[in-house]
């Protein structure tokens, strides 16, 4: 129940910093343009909040925290006086028009520089990509690609760490091959070709470096028990964080994946761990869990173990000074708005299947398990999904900015507006398109989610 809540809590937050942004863009640059603002309101439905301005503006925050809009004076539906009039929208020029509509994607991008620059300022513990090992059977297979080994480059794009070589394969998918540049223990570089022309996105959300078969470098997991879980078998025994296994059954115990082995093949079986708990050895008798995996039984404890050490060579700190850092947070705004068009063109090339579309559910276990992980996560993921609304909202559909912008455009070619026929038929046919591919986003959703 506190996870769902903490994700519920961390959605709204998200959503609402996104909303406040966008609109906020909206709100601006017309008061800027000497629009008269009659609303600013955060979400949707029946205020929570309200307060009236002295200039007459409304500001609120609705019930529903799924949106917000900026309402202006607009002869075509509200009741102008003519000295009201040239504060209308209508009534201002097809450049201040279009400013205004393009000023709430504008201000999702700068928001992603503004806690990108945060982020780097703060500095974002990461590790090195280092290649552990490569999945058998996997187009990194065979590519033969050797490890341990770093990856430094994909097609001369430096990789830094992990999450840009995420971006980095995501961005050739569609291609034919893609160059990975590799560095060895012995600071030896190799270019490696990847076969990835049959290559899709599986529908698991996987990281494209793990659905390419490159397994990152892992800490080795050790005999001692860092978690036990509640209601478990190990909870039931008596197990205690600390403890150290010593030995199953009398068979001592060298390393986890032997104990991993010797738990798993034993469904509903009576074992008897001895452990070393502070100083001392303990016996304890448990009946290990079961449960079916693939069509199989497996045994199971209910216990996390401890890591060893991530070796100080693989870890550093993303980061930059207060100058640098803006840089660095533009740059990156930049290759997420480029990877964002990409994979909307893929998308509709059928590159990227429909079934990779993800929905609300995924915007908030995503902002809940970045939240969790600390503030600096955080911000990156606010920084994804800012780019990624920006520039859906640019998309030319008529219930969208993208689509106010283009009967600006057409109206400033051919000297008048579109007539309000030909919006309406567009606004209907934007509005079922927007309607079906959230459908599509929120049934994608609960599949994963019943999987």
């Amino acid at each position: 129940m506190l996870s769902l809540l903490w994700t519920l809590a961390a959605f709204v937050v998200t959503l609402g910093i996104l909303v406040t942004i966008h609109e906020f863009g909206h709100y601006w640059v017309a008061r800027r343009c000497g629009v008269k603002v009659l609303t600013f309101s955060v979400g949707f439905g029946k205020p929570l909040w309200s307060r009236q301005a002295q200039d007459g503006t409304v500001y609120q925050v609705g019930v529903i925290p799924l949106g917000g809009y900026v309402r202006m004076l607009d002869a075509r539906v509200d009741e102008v006086s003519a000295s009201d009039y040239p504060v209308s929208f209508n009534a201002q020029s097809v450049s201040k028009r279009a400013a205004i509509v393009a000023a709430g994607p504008i201000a999702n991008f700068l928001l992603a520089i503004l806690v990108l620059w945060l982020m780097y300022v703060i500095g974002v513990p990461s590790v090195k990509p280092i290649v552990g090992s490569v999945t058998p059977q996997s187009i990194a297979a065979q590519a033969e690609i050797q490890t341990p080994a770093e990856i430094i480059a994909i097609n001369d794009r430096i990789t830094r760490d992990w999450q840009a070589v995420n971006l980095a394969l995501a961005a050739e998918l569609g291609n034919d091959k893609v160059t990975v540049r590799l560095r060895d223990d012995n600071n030896r570089v190799q270019d490696v070709q990847l076969a990835i022309t049959n290559w899709r996105l599986s529908e698991e959300q996987q990281p494209t470096f793990l659905q390419l078969g490159l397994e990152p470098f892992r800490p080795q997991p050790t005999l001692t028990i860092a978690y036990v879980a509640d209601d478990s078998p190990a909870q039931r025994a008596g197990f205690q964080s600390g403890d150290k296994i010593l030995a199953i059954d009398g068979t001592p115990q060298a390393e986890w994946s032997q104990t991993l082995e010797a738990i798993v093949s034993a469904p509903a079986e009576t074992k008897l761990f001895t452990v070393e708990r502070n100083g001392r050895q303990e016996d304890l008798l448990v009946k290990l869990g079961q449960r079916s995996i693939d069509g199989q039984e497996r045994g199971y404890l209910g216990v996390e173990a401890e890591g060893t050490r991530y070796p100080d060579e693989y870890r550093f700190v993303h980061e930059y000074g207060v100058i640098d850092a803006i840089g660095a947070g533009a740059k990156q705004t930049w290759e997420l708005m480029e990877l964002s068009v990409a994979m909307l063109g893929k998308l509709l090339t059928g590159t990227v299947s429909v079934s990779n579309l993800s929905g609300p559910v995924a915007i908030a276990e995503g902002a809940g398990v970045s939240a969790s992980y600390g503030l600096v996560y955080f911000l990156g993921f606010l920084a994804l999904i800012s780019v990624n609304l920006g520039i859906i909202n640019l998309l030319p559909l008529p219930v969208l900015d993208g689509g106010h912008l283009v009967f600006l455009a057409v109206e400033g070619i051919r000297g008048k507006a579109v007539s309000e026929r030909v919006q309406d038929i567009a606004f209907r046919i934007g509005g079922a398109l927007i309607f079906a591919l959230m459908a599509i986003a929120i049934s994608n959703d609960i599949l994963r989610l019943t999987a």
